[in-house]
């Protein structure tokens, strides 16, 4: 990105009643770079362009988008399974949204490390957190610490090329059990039994996932979903992705598929979860056919008829209650048969099925991580927040109420835990920047006259910071301090024309082998591309 400055400061400060003349356009710090931080930055300036005159503000704004791995997208790089086709356009469309001379790109600079809220705070009138997941939330169950137990989120990073993830994975189990009923569970499921060599023909994995998978010795997986078929989490697409599965055999129980008429009407009243249930009754009818096609050593058929290696069995109301094994490995996941109402309460029957499996992947959900120097609610393991903007947790631990912490928002996961599809981070977006500029062209002095509450000032995160009135909180109007503080602590970030060289030359290295794509994983590696070393 370029720098840049709003040359025209007077006329602004003349068109906007709340402004004076020393530096007219707002400043705005973002802190992660996936999808929910992108899409927020361009909603907001294209929001502040449409409602400047209305609110009193300018109509220019610079913002300063931070991400602490050394290339932005998050989770669409790095937390989406690379056979999804539709990864491809949301990048194409994250990139144009970066390529804008209004947002700048840091990437590699690590907030609370290599900046912190005490350094945002003067330079910037709002600080908005779209920080992401990582890391799996426990599995709370007996056994759960033999080897050979994995949570989802370590090998979605292992297969999607994380630059801080492993390089190698054990896939030596040739039954393997996965526990969850959302997109995540179907994910990890289908890397599991589908080709290497499919794979690497069509995605960018690069080779030590190839090998990897190429060596992987599953051939029965079980997936296990504690409640029905009309109370899953699976997307459609997930859906049909399972039913184009080359070598594989699907099997469900046809009991899981009884529903009753009020199931059936109250499922209908969602459109998303009626279309599951229909295509789940598609996978229903694909799996009879399969089995029709039996061979002498009991595998029937894939989706083209073709002779099956693989069976990749759904359970549906199966709740994991146990982990076993011998000598500190899995050996089995015992489960119990639940049934659930129409109202989706699962209900326990007491009948417990054993299962030899020597791996167990459990895709139960993420935990969106703390960020440094902002509260936190471990209860929803969220930023502690009211309607996305961020507030303090002594109130309710005090019998009071919680103090909203002005200037200081959440976004996406970090805002509601980690639920939701692209469409929720973008309506997520749209209302936390509604929020921000109604804030913004309201903003009035607070504790000290400083622009943070009591409880963070005495934190030392908004020690340096005085209200300068019309929402222009940050005393340091100079664009470039931030440029000089981190080159000052030895920081060099990775800015957009840095990226675009990492994907010139990811490009240029699928296209020797006849890919589109070939990602880099080593961050060494990746940031000698982005800097031009």
């Amino acid at each position: 990105m370029t720098e840049h400055l709003n040359d025209d400061n007077e006329s602004v400060s003349k068109q906007t009643g709340n402004y004076s003349r020393d530096g007219g356009e707002l400043r705005i710090a973002v802190v992660g770079a996936g999808p929910a931080g992108v899409y927020s930055s361009d909603i907001f300036l294209r929001e502040l362009h449409k409602r400047a005159a209305e609110l009193g503000l300018p109509q220019d704004a610079r913002i300063d988008l931070f991400e602490r791995l050394p290339v932005p997208f998050g989770l669409v790089r790095y937390g989406v399974a690379p056979d999804h086709p539709a990864i491809k356009f949301i990048s194409s469309a994250l990139e144009k949204t970066l390529d804008n001379p209004d947002i700048h790109l840091y990437c590699d600079v690590d907030f609370g490390k290599d900046v912190t809220l005490g350094d945002l705070v003067p330079r910037y009138d709002a600080i908005l957190f779209a920080t992401g997941a990582v890391a799996d939330k426990p599995l709370n169950l007996r056994g759960a610490n033999l080897d050979g137990v994995y949570g989802a989120a370590r090998f979605v990073q292992w297969y999607d090329g994380y630059p801080e993830g492993t390089r190698q994975w054990p896939l030596d189990a040739r039954q393997v059990a996965v526990i969850g009923g959302g997109n995540v569970a179907m994910d990890v499921s289908r890397e599991l039994v589908r080709r290497a060599d499919d794979l690497k023909t069509g995605t960018d994995i690069p080779d030590n996932v190839y090998e990897g998978l190429a060596a992987n010795q599953a051939n029965e997986l079980h997936l296990f979903i504690r409640r029905g078929v009309a109370q899953a989490k699976f997307s459609v697409q997930e859906l049909r992705e399972l039913e184009k599965l080359p070598g594989v055999q699907v099997i469900v129980d046809d009991k899981d598929f009884e529903l009753d008429d009020e199931t059936i009407e109250i499922a209908g009243q969602d459109k998303l979860t009626r279309q599951m249930v229909e295509e789940l009754f598609t996978v229903r009818d694909m799996a009879e056919d399969m089995a029709m096609d039996e061979d002498a050593n009991g595998f029937g058929s894939d989706f083209e008829g073709n002779p099956a290696s693989k069976r990749y069995y759904i359970h549906f109301n199966c709740d994991p209650v146990e982990i076993l094994g011998e000598n500190g490995k899995v050996t089995a996941l015992r489960v119990e048969r639940t049934w659930t109402g129409a109202d989706g309460d699962m209900h326990r029957t007491g009948e417990f099925v054993e299962y030899p499996v020597q791996a167990v992947y459990h895709a139960i959900g993420y935990k969106p991580a703390s960020v440094e120097g902002v509260p936190y609610d471990s209860r929803r393991s969220v930023l502690a927040n009211q309607d996305g903007r961020i507030c303090t947790q002594t109130g309710v631990e005090m019998g009071g109420v919680d103090e909203v912490c002005p200037r200081l928002y959440a976004t996406g996961w970090a805002k509601r835990g980690p639920v939701g599809l692209i469409g929720s981070t973008k309506s997520d977006a749209l209302a936390i920047v509604d929020n921000m500029l109604e804030d913004l062209a309201e903003a009035k002095p607070t504790a000290a006259g400083t622009g943070a509450p009591a409880e963070l000032e005495g934190a030392g995160t908004n020690t340096d910071a005085v209200f300068l009135g019309g929402a222009r909180f940050g005393v340091d109007r100079d664009p470039r301090s931030i440029d000089r503080l981190l080159s000052s602590r030895g920081i060099r970030p990775i800015d957009f024309a840095g990226w675009k060289r990492v994907d010139a030359y990811e490009r240029a290295q699928g296209a020797q082998e006849g890919r589109e794509h070939k990602k880099v994983i080593d961050p060494e590696q990746i940031r000698d591309i982005a800097l031009g070393q």
